[in-house]
């Protein structure tokens, strides 16, 4: 789970060989990536513009 200054913005999964981004409150993933590092600079890059690195925990 990836938290913000607003709580949940959203979690990475781990399937297979890839990371899986879904944003909190979001109905689609935002796509699959090959690296947890990559993953997080995703999730972090479609947070509000000047938010800051979000908080992850494993869930």
């Amino acid at each position: 789970m990836a938290y913000g200054t607003g709580g949940v913005a959203g979690m990475i999964r781990h399937r297979g060989d890839e990371y899986v981004v879904t944003m909190a409150g979001a109905d689609a993933e935002l796509g699959s990536y090959p690296t947890m590092e990559i993953a997080k600079s995703a999730l972090h890059a479609h947070m509000t513009p000047g938010a800051e690195w979000p908080t992850f925990r494993e869930h």
